[in-house]
């Protein structure tokens, strides 16, 4: 079945190279573009797509209010198209909390070099976004040639695990990616202050890790930040991984810190989940508990594995209340998850298993 694509973007050179990226494969095809909101409201009840491209600034009516608009009447699908700036963040991350599904960079005039991998990413997210659930907005507060794959020894080698942890602290390891952002806000809406220290590794861009991790710190009754290196994990805090960097938690005495990696993606991420879970094996063990929240792809499955492994208990988030069920999924298939559960008890289960 080819997926429907409407292109919505006031720049005709976008909306071209756009055009040209998803004609170019045989499962997809646009079947229209706008310029503005006002004309892609008609063109969504003449042509009924099944996904739309939405850039956020435009003339006539602004991208999020038209997103709040269609959200509440008329739930689908949504990539947004977004700059890669500290404000394109801010927005991008309210596009999310109204119901976008994920979001891709705006295409920059001199792309010739990165076309294929710009290409491959926005192709990718919009076979995700035609499989995946969109969530209506009602306007109440929001409750709760490709690169190669490597594989986390390319940043952290496996090795024995030691039998016996001098202290009894708790560290919650947390990752997640397609849907993540409001996933991992209703969880810690509903944190306690008091929770043990969470590292969170979440896939998004180095411009956006600082303004979500504001975000997350304004909602939630924990300090959030994003994380430094060096930086010791204490309970009632929250840890974000830097959009740029592998997160990994490391033994300093009987203290747990924050290690920031440049290593090389792994699962094509960087940060990646399975970096963050490796090193909380193999360095918290079996004081952690170890969370994989709405994701595409399978990054997290292994790392969960092996702090399953290393006598962590886990848990992921169940398949109807994720936007998609990529990472949740994979990690059930590896073997290396106690409980399945919704979005909503989550949080009250972490807080159970800790006390």
């Amino acid at each position: 079945m080819t997926i429907k694509v409407l292109v919505i973007d006031d720049s005709a050179l976008v909306r071209k190279m756009l055009t040209e990226i998803i004609n170019s494969k045989p499962d997809m095809q646009v079947v229209g573009s706008a310029t503005d909101p006002l004309m892609a409201r008609d063109k969504i009840k003449q042509l009924n797509p099944d996904v739309l491209t939405l850039d956020v600034e435009m003339p006539r009516m602004d991208g999020l209010e038209f997103l709040e608009k269609l959200m509440r009447l008329r739930p689908m699908p949504v990539v947004m198209v977004s700059s890669l700036t500290e404000k394109g963040a801010d927005i991008t991350l309210r596009a999310l909390e109204l119901g976008a599904i994920d979001f891709v960079s705006k295409p920059k005039v001199d792309l010739m070099h990165t076309l294929a991998d710009y290409s491959s990413e926005i192709v990718e997210k919009i076979r995700m976004a035609a499989k995946a659930k969109p969530r209506g907005y009602n306007g109440a507060p929001v409750t709760l040639s490709v690169d190669p794959k490597l594989s986390t020894d390319a940043v952290l080698k496996k090795k024995e695990l030691p039998r016996h942890f001098r202290t009894t602290d708790k560290i919650i390891a947390l990752g997640a990616s397609t849907g993540g952002t409001e996933a991992i806000k209703e969880v810690l809406m509903m944190m306690p202050a008091d929770a043990p220290g969470i590292v969170i590794t979440q896939h998004i861009p180095g411009a956006f890790s600082g303004p979500f991790a504001k975000r997350m710190n304004s909602v939630s009754e924990m300090t959030v930040c994003e994380a430094r290196n060096g930086q010791q994990i204490l309970n009632g805090h929250v840890y974000i991984a830097p959009g740029d960097q592998h997160l990994m938690v490391v033994r300093d005495g009987a203290r747990y810190i924050c290690q920031l990696n440049d290593g090389p993606p792994v699962n094509r991420h960087r940060p990646a989940v399975d970096v963050l879970f490796r090193s909380v094996a193999q360095n918290v063990g079996p004081n952690a508990l170890g969370v994989i929240l709405t994701g595409m792809g399978d990054d997290g499955a292994r790392g969960l594995k092996e702090m399953h492994d290393a006598g962590a208990h886990t848990l992921v988030q169940d398949e109807k209340t994720s936007v998609v069920w990529g990472m949740p999924g994979e990690a059930v298939k590896h073997g290396g998850v106690d409980e399945i559960l919704p979005l909503d008890k989550v949080a009250a289960r972490l807080t159970q298993l800790v006390h």
